[in-house]
């Protein structure tokens, strides 16, 4: 995105040409920034040549999916519906890696029809059903065993997923036995040590610390992982002061490990892909004036956008219109819903804003419209991707009749 002559432009499209034509609120994804985050990912990691597995979770758009596929990636889902998905947007079976906690029998059975890449499991029981499915259909899958490295991601509490007391993966002792099982049964074939310690994460260190626990682990056990899957979590600049992470010395110390351990490396990004390609375009319905700030009540809502009131996340907002013009009042840019909750941002030194403006607020590529909903009995929002000068729809708004 930039200014010209004033005006916000996404790649050749303006703004408030989008708006007119689509309405508000809109998502609207840049492919241009999409490809130069894909090819930035693989250019630091070409080294060793990683499968990359794009997280479903954070853009379930099956347009998005397929752009992405273009590019070689894979797929990591965390449920039937991903899964189908990413079948759908014509995703490798082989390239796609089935995590989370809760694999239900219907998911797993589904899974193995479909002879995909890896099933991620997280506990001795999920284990056992594989092994049981597995038995039935005669199939030997293959698996890999999630391990909590006990590391801290130094991230939101919301979205770590890597110490001791979250409820993902299993300690060393659990994976010890695990392994042990697995090597027993005639119906599993253990392929894979796997990994994910959070998300949003601004610092190579956590990274460092969770390679060192692996490593540990792989020296202490007698099998050989032909691959280890390091998951994902690769934060973005939400805040203009946020730095980068710091993807070559993270690429360094990979390096070092796979020096010891000759295994082939899986990465899970999905925020780090999509995240700031998206923004969602509102317009002001009112301004709310009172003694302290004004708030600037948008026709978007949490139900749209529920980052910020699921944990506080923050999101950059710009004005479609550029103007010198500062307004000596805080605003505080909220939805219409009756949540207190329900706001995006409160911003000093804004520039004065009018009823009817239209503003954009940044960085929703991710976790955005995967995570809407219709509370309030509210239409989700149409998404279009621009490439260029071209735009293509590719989610229609909701209508009434379709919830009705």
């Amino acid at each position: 995105m930039k200014y010209i002559d004033n005006k916000l432009i996404i790649e050749k499209i303006n703004v408030q040409y989008i708006a007119k034509k689509y309405g508000t609120p809109t998502y609207c994804y840049s492919h241009a920034r999409l490809k130069k985050n894909i090819n930035n990912f693989q250019k630091n990691f070409r080294s060793f040549s990683p499968l990359i597995c794009f997280a479903v979770k954070s853009n379930t758009n099956v347009n998005l999916i397929r752009e992405i596929k273009k590019f070689g990636l894979g797929a990591d889902v965390v449920s039937k519906g991903e899964l189908m998905m990413a079948l759908k947007a014509g995703v490798s079976p082989k390239k796609i890696v089935f995590s989370g906690v809760g694999k239900t029998s219907e998911e797993i059975n589904f899974a193995v029809e479909k002879k995909i890449l890896l099933i991620n499991a997280e506990s001795e029981s999920e284990i056992r059903e594989i092994d049981r499915v597995a038995k039935i259909k005669k199939r030997k899958v293959k698996i890999g065993i999630r391990l909590n490295p006990n590391t801290d991601a130094k991230t939101l509490s919301q979205i770590s997923t890597g110490k001791k007391d979250n409820k993902f993966g299993v300690n060393e002792k659990t994976f010890f036995k695990l392994v042990n099982f697995c090597k027993s049964s005639k119906n599993i074939d253990l392929k894979c040590l796997s990994v994910h310690i959070g998300s949003q994460i601004l610092d190579y260190k956590p990274y460092e610390k969770m390679l060192k626990v692996i490593d540990r682990i792989i020296h202490k056990i007698n099998h050989k992982f032909e691959f280890i899957d390091l998951g994902g979590g690769m934060g973005i600049s939400y805040k203009y002061e946020d730095k980068k992470l710091n993807y070559s010395k993270y690429s360094e110390i990979i390096k070092k490990f796979l020096k010891k351990h000759k295994s082939k490396i899986i990465f899970e990004p999905g925020r780090s892909i999509i995240g700031d390609t998206g923004i969602l375009i509102s317009k002001i319905i009112y301004i709310k004036k009172n003694d302290s700030k004004n708030f600037i009540i948008l026709d978007a809502a949490m139900n749209d956008l529920m980052r910020p009131a699921l944990y506080g996340a923050h999101h950059k907002i710009l004005p479609s219109i550029k103007s010198k013009k500062k307004s000596n009042k805080t605003y505080e840019f909220v939805g219409p819903i009756c949540e207190s909750t329900d706001k995006f941002n409160t911003l000093k030194n804004f520039q004065e804003l009018e009823e009817k403006d239209l503003i954009v607020i940044c960085d929703v590529g991710a976790y955005g419209m995967s995570l809407s909903s219709n509370y309030n009995v509210r239409l989700k929002p149409s998404e279009i991707l621009i490439k260029g000068s071209k735009i293509k729809i590719i989610r229609k708004k909701q209508k009434y009749k379709d919830l009705m």
